[in-house]
Parts: C-alpha cells; sequence; structure tokens
C-alpha cells in the first residue's frame, strides 16, 4: 500500500509541473487602437509572432487591436494599473505626463516623413522616449504612421474653405489652435468615434494619415481630400518602467530585440504606404 501511495503522488507531481510552468510563463498583452492591416497593427502582430516563436517556452505576447481592450484616453491609465502591458499612442495622447510630445503636433514642423524620422532618431528624438519614467512611462521606440490630411464635406482649396466648419481632432490644445487660427470647430473625440460622428454628420471633416483614411473606410463618408501633409500622426510604444524593469534581464534583452525588428517593420510599411497617395474615385485637391 505504501508503494502504491507513493507511485500516485510521484505521478501527481509529474503531471503537475507543466502546470506550474504554463502558471509562470508571462502574458504581455498589448492595446492599441487601430486596425490589424495599419503599419502599427502590423508592427504589433511582428512583435507578437517574434516572441511568440523566439521566447515561447517563456513569454507569449497578446495583441488587442482596434480598441478592443482601451482607447488611447485609458490605456496609459490601465497600463500603469498593470492590466495592459504594452501601447502605442499616438503622440498627441501623453500631454498628462510630458508637454514636450506636444512638438510633433505643430502643423508644418516637419516637410515629410522622413524628416520625422530624423529627428526622433536624433539624441534630442531618443531623449523623448525617456521623458515619462518620473510618471511611470517607458518609451520603447516610434511608430510611424504618416503625414496627416484633410478631408471634409466639401472642398478645402484654400484655408478660407474650412471656416465654420466641424474637424474631429486628438485631445490636443496644439491641435484645437491649429483649427481655430482657420476658424474651424475643434471637436476632441476617439479614433473610434469617428466613423460614426462622420456618418451621423455630427463632425464635417477630419485630419488623419492615408492608412487610417483608407483603413477605417472614412473615404466612404468624406468626398472630397486635400492632400496637405500638414502634419503627422506617429506614436510612441511604451511599456510600465515598473513592469519592464522587473522582468529578467535576459527576456528583457529578447523582448527589446523583438520590439527593435517589428518596429522596423511597421516603419517600413508607413514609408511604402507613403507613396500610395491617393484613394481611386475621389476628389483630392
Amino acid at each position: 500500500m505504501r508503494y502504491f501511495i507513493a507511485a500516485v503522488v510521484s505521478l501527481a507531481v509529474m503531471t503537475m509541473a507543466p502546470l506550474a510552468d504554463a502558471a509562470d510563463k508571462i502574458v504581455i498583452k498589448y492595446s492599441h487602437v487601430v486596425a490589424e492591416n495599419t503599419p502599427k497593427g502590423q508592427a504589433a502582430n511582428k512583435f507578437r509572432d517574434i516572441v511568440n516563436e523566439r521566447m515561447g517556452d517563456k513569454v507569449t505576447v497578446e495583441v488587442y487591436a482596434n480598441s478592443k481592450l482601451y482607447v488611447d484616453d485609458n490605456v496609459l491609465e490601465a497600463m500603469l494599473l498593470g492590466d495592459v502591458h504594452i501601447a502605442a499612442p499616438s503622440l498627441s495622447k501623453f500631454k498628462k505626463y510630458t508637454p514636450k510630445l506636444q512638438i510633433f503636433d505643430l502643423p508644418f514642423f516637419f516637410e515629410n516623413i522622413q524628416a520625422v524620422d530624423r529627428f526622433q532618431q536624433s539624441a534630442a528624438g531618443q531623449k523623448l522616449l525617456r521623458s515619462m519614467e518620473d510618471r511611470g512611462i517607458l518609451g520603447l521606440g516610434y511608430l510611424h504612421n504618416g503625414m496627416k490630411q484633410m478631408s471634409a464635406s466639401k472642398p478645402l482649396r484654400a484655408p478660407s474653405d474650412a471656416a465654420g466648419l466641424r474637424f474631429r481632432i486628438q485631445a490636443s490644445n496644439v491641435l484645437a489652435a491649429q483649427f481655430e487660427a482657420l476658424n474651424a470647430l475643434p471637436v476632441k473625440k476617439p479614433f473610434s468615434e469617428v466613423f460614426t460622428l462622420l456618418q451621423t454628420k455630427a463632425i464635417d471633416g477630419q485630419e488623419n494619415t492615408w492608412s487610417n483614411i483608407y483603413s477605417k473606410k472614412f473615404y466612404e463618408l468624406q468626398e472630397y481630400i486635400t492632400e496637405s501633409d500638414h502634419g503627422v500622426i506617429d506614436y510612441m510604444v511604451v511599456t510600465s518602467s515598473e513592469f519592464w524593469d522587473g522582468l529578467p534581464a535576459d527576456l528583457r534583452a529578447g523582448l527589446n530585440q523583438a520590439m527593435t525588428e517589428s518596429i522596423e517593420y511597421g516603419n517600413q510599411k508607413a514609408l511604402e504606404l507613403e507613396r500610395v497617395q491617393f484613394i481611386p474615385g475621389h476628389n483630392l485637391y
């Protein structure tokens, strides 16, 4: 009987060992608000695939696109609480944590996406990645989306054409001032609501990149698009300093490498889309 009990205990230990290993696996939740076929969506999926392939025995990455978990307005709070581990909000969404990133909201500050990239890779641009460490947020890199265009319910051929129109903007006072200078009405709303706002005519126009205009089908509701390249929509991939610094050093090194590769992949996709600057059947100005 004693041997039978010992055998049962041994079998139980052998059976439970994989469960313990599975429980110890680190699950990283990556949340973003855009479609999976956008540069950011493809970069997030690339990070997931690299990590799951190289480190899948220790780390699993789950990607939640299209605001399935959080919108950009509350994802940072969720990240600091540990409910999500990586996010990639627009650079306009960090004003609560630092005013420094509002430099990216200035109109006509960057000539093109290549100029944006040069600044981001400079010493000053890299320093901005650590500008929120005192608030518990660590930047892991910049993701390009592209230069902004304006769409509206009427042609925008001159600045005066925007007067009186309601434009959805990100929650940025710099962007609000931009439209107020045009005598237009800025409306701060989440990206996830833009299609409905256009559909219900609660707004008359919006500013966005070609990939967002196409992936979210804003062009189905806006007949006129002005190719202005007046600003940039880029993202900062961020994590909680507490979470990142608490990872084992070898895992953190592997995750950093995967993040670098995924950002390079996503940014190449963004540069490719910058060369596709029209939507067939629509009026561009």
